[in-house]
């Protein structure tokens, strides 16, 4: 079944696709309408600061919930015209990232909270109602220091399993170098959530379970080997045989100073190419079908190694990474949230953040200062969510000891677009593990329908494709359980598909 959404504001007409390609993209800068919030803290908040975007009255608009460190993670709601509202939400210090997930299948989008010490749920309700269900959902409480998320549903199950990657372990006496926590996976029972050790742990700070480029549910591990210092690396864990990859499977062990992952399929052959952010290059890794991932060229234009303005000339630390079509040409572009750790004296202390606009030809341009999102401020996480419903992606970022920043995106003479939600029936009622296709002008894209990944911080949104000048998309489901469906749907327009 397939339902489509009615537009509040489109103002984007049909172009030629020489016309798409002229797009001038622009953001406006609207920070002074969100209320006040800033992530800060000691050495325990020099990474998170993740933002969570989903829709938590069921209003369409995306809402933001911001993760505080020493201070109270705040909720904000979203009034529409870039209006935000702050909402009372259960206090909790010590946060360090949020990702919205349907735990219960009610319908209404739960958060699961991470944090330095004891992890929460927030339990979703009417009008962005929020209540600590931690031991309702059963969810065994420990002291690790929490930083990254993903969860995936196993087909037998009622609730979905969950990977939570740990950081430096706090208690160790001989830290904090290579005092890696353990990272755990919770596995859903009777009486709720059980904890198994996924083991070693090299200090992860992001993690996503989606198809890897064997085709097999995989759990990517990236990892900061500041603290590691040696011996650690980038990891795979196949899901189904609950082992980690090696170079039989085409796996060949990577160590960088990991911070976030983005993953899109760039050249339509239907594996997600990947996105690893560091402190030096930020690390693009294409797919190989059938097994393992090979660096993409300097010439690919996405290593964004040093600041692009300004005289600094000491390397970049990137956090949150993401791919989003900001002027709807067809071709995803990617976004890199930037700065500095804290005083890090090898590592560039004004360090903007980065947009990178995806040409032609598969490489990558640096447009952010010209644009207008280039802020100086220590960035963290980051999202691209059609604030206003007009079609056009905008961005929210987090800064650590800075307000939050969002930005309109005002890019004139845009290409059209379709955002897609899913549904089903069961447990799974978002469908997590899908992928979708959409073909349109004669381009193919595809997204995975996951939960994960970005630095701390993640969506649950309608999944947004830019189609260049096409007025009608084909629409391919593949759908958890291995079926598939497919329709022809109008371009701008937010189309709901159920699964029949």
């Amino acid at each position: 079944m397939i339902k489509a959404l009615p537009i509040i504001a489109l103002g984007l007409g049909a172009f030629t696709n020489a016309q798409i390609a002229q797009a001038e993209i622009a953001f406006e800068n609207l920070s002074s309408h969100l209320p006040e919030h800033i992530y800060a803290g000691g050495w325990e908040h020099f990474v998170g600061g993740g933002l969570a975007v989903f829709d938590c009255n069921n209003d369409e608009h995306p809402d933001i919930f911001a993760a505080g460190g020493e201070n109270p993670a705040r909720l904000m709601r979203n009034l529409g015209a870039f209006n935000f509202e702050a909402v009372d939400i259960p206090r909790l210090l010590g946060v360090t990232g949020a990702y919205p997930i349907d735990l219960d299948a009610d319908g209404w989008l739960d958060l699961f909270v991470l944090r330095a010490g004891g992890n929460r749920i927030l339990k979703g309700g009417p009008d962005c109602a929020f209540t600590d269900a931690s031991a309702l959902f059963g969810l065994p409480q420990s002291s690790a220091w929490s930083t990254a998320f993903t969860a995936w549903w196993e087909s037998n199950e009622d609730r979905p399993t969950l990977a939570i990657g740990n950081y430096v372990d706090r208690d160790d006496p001989d830290g904090p170098f290579e005092a890696c926590d353990d990272n755990v996976i919770l596995r859903p029972g009777t009486d709720g959530y059980s904890a198994e050790i996924l083991a070693p742990g090299f200090c992860t700070l992001s993690m996503l379970a989606a198809k890897d480029s064997r085709g097999r549910d995989t759990l990517r591990i990236s990892n900061d080997r500041h603290y590691y210092v040696s011996g650690g690396y980038e990891q795979m864990w196949d899901i189904q045989d609950q082992r980690f990859l090696g170079e039989a499977d085409g796996w060949r062990n990577v160590s960088l100073w990991g911070m976030g992952i983005a993953s899109r399929d760039l050249n339509a052959d239907g594996f997600d190419d990947v996105m690893l952010t560091s402190m030096g290059d930020q690390l693009l890794q294409f797919a190989i079908p059938g097994g393992g991932y090979k660096a993409a060229p300097f010439s690919q234009g996405t290593y964004a190694q040093r600041p692009h303005i300004g005289d600094e000339g000491r390397a970049s630390t990137g956090w949150h990474a993401e791919f989003g079509d900001v002027d709807n040409d067809g071709r995803p572009d990617l976004f890199i949230a930037k700065g500095n750790v804290d005083q890090m004296p090898g590592m560039a202390m004004r360090d903007p953040n980065t947009l990178l606009r995806q040409n032609a030809d598969g490489t990558f341009t640096e447009i952010s200062h010209h644009v207008g999102v280039a802020s100086m401020d220590r960035s963290r996480g980051a999202a691209l969510a059609d604030f206003d419903l007009d079609g056009r992606l905008d961005l929210v970022v987090s800064n650590r000891r800075a307000p939050l920043e969002l930005y309109r995106n005002v890019t004139e003479r845009a290409g059209q677009w379709i955002a897609i939600t899913l549904a089903q029936t069961g447990p799974n009622r978002d469908a997590i593990g899908s992928v979708i296709w959409v073909e349109a002008g004669g381009t193919k894209q595809s997204i995975q329908h996951v939960i994960g990944a970005g630095h701390v911080g993640g969506q649950m949104l309608p999944r947004h494709f830019g189609l260049g000048a096409a007025d009608t998309a084909k629409v391919t489901v593949n759908w958890p359980d291995g079926s598939q469906t497919t329709t022809y749907l109008e371009s701008g327009q937010r189309h709901v598909i159920t699964k029949p």
